[in-house]
């Protein structure tokens, strides 16, 4: 059986080596496509970092196709059954870095948007790619350049379908329609190091931190919402003492992090820490790192074409979820109404021998063109 377009361009773009925030000429192969069906394609390019702005159509509805072609590191090759750029079929399935996450879902938006200015040529509105080779890495040159830019231009965006791995078990059954918001503090406690023998001589930091450290994480911070889980406070890391049993140590560092909903602020949280740390008389020092703001897209027409989209291509019914991790949708929700993602099952991704089942490439493709033609064509 011949592969498919969407296998061939997937399997093309795996073999890129595009470890973040290298594109390693992933952004020139969609320039290549996209430029004969009437895309104007631009590269703006920011500390090293590779950013593709491509769009066909000047009028409005503008529907935005967003993504990232860097991947994480393949990690121990020795432990990958097959080599991570070498696209290999296995037990069918797709095994490469980035077969989830996410050069499939490239693959398929370009194919897709290929079938519908076929089947379309007179479609409403606007078709734009947004891609990025700085979403797995800092995320500071990627996306976020790419929409301060648009912004300064005033163009506007209506539609954003992000091509993330959402589906938990089989393609389709989850889509996001927003992510939690992220907060990290690293707090520094101060103490009087001393002989362990003599107490009275000291201030130990662990004990001094322990009852606020329980009171935080006992905190109710909020109950959640229609879309939120109850905000998340957690310890990432503690580290205290010089390594020898009979110090007590002169200070505590600990490593904490916000998974935020939309029913909290930043600036609140962050009020509501200091209240609990002062309040236990602590001597201490907080820096706080805001990585994400919360977003969220109430159900409406962007996320029913595609949940309607995949009813209609392989029978499921989609839960609109705000589960996992950041992403780069909390960008574009600052300039675009609708941000919606949507792409393969997330179970393989960042891990040795990531895959996708290759009976859910050309559905995937599907699916997408569905999107368009549901919201697009003429």
């Amino acid at each position: 059986m011949k592969p498919s377009r969407t296998l061939l361009l997937t399997e093309e773009l795996i073999a890129l080596d595009s470890i973040t925030p290298h594109d390693k000429g992933c952004q020139q192969r969609l320039i290549e496509l996209l430029a004969p069906l009437g895309f104007t394609c631009e590269t703006i390019e920011s500390n090293g970092v590779t950013n593709l702005w491509a769009r066909k159509g000047s009028e409005s509805p503008v529907f935005v196709f967003a993504g990232h072609t860097d991947v994480v590191p393949a990690g121990p090759l020795d432990q990958w059954h097959s080599a991570p750029f070498a696209p290999t079929h296995r037990d069918g399935k797709l095994y490469g870095r980035g077969a989830s996450d996410m050069k499939t879902s490239i693959a398929a938006m370009v194919v897709a948007c290929e079938e519908f200015i076929a089947a379309h040529p007179g479609h409403r509105g606007s078709i734009a790619f947004l891609i990025t080779s700085d979403e797995e890495g800092p995320a500071t040159d990627g996306t976020v350049v790419v929409c301060e830019r648009l912004e300064e231009r005033g163009e506007t965006l209506d539609y954003c379908l992000v091509g993330e791995p959402t589906s938990a078990h089989v393609l389709g059954d989850m889509l996001k329609n927003g992510r939690r918001g992220s907060l990290s503090g690293h707090l520094v406690i101060k103490g009087v190091q001393g002989h362990i023998a003599y107490p009275q001589l000291a201030r130990n930091p662990i004990h001094q931190a322990a009852p606020a450290l329980a009171e935080l994480a006992a905190e109710v911070w909020d109950e959640g919402n229609e879309y939120y889980l109850p905000t998340s406070w957690q310890i990432s890391n503690i580290q205290a003492g010089t390594g020898a049993t009979n110090v007590i140590p002169g200070h505590m560092t600990i490593d904490f992090n916000f998974r935020f909903s939309t029913a909290s602020t930043a600036d609140g949280l962050e009020a509501r820490v200091h209240a609990i740390l002062d309040r236990h008389q602590l001597d201490y020092d907080l820096r706080w790192t805001l990585s994400g703001q919360p977003f969220l897209t109430p159900k409406g027409s962007l996320s029913d074409a595609i949940c309607d989209a995949i009813h209609d291509e392989l029978g499921v019914q989609a839960e609109l979820s705000t589960t996992g991790g950041t992403s780069d949708g909390r960008f574009i929700a600052r300039i675009c109404p609708q941000v919606i993602e949507f792409g393969p099952p997330n179970a393989s991704i960042h891990k040795i021998d990531e895959h996708i089942e290759l009976r859910y490439i050309d559905p995937l493709k599907n699916i997408y063109r569905r999107t368009l033609e549901r919201l697009l064509a003429a």
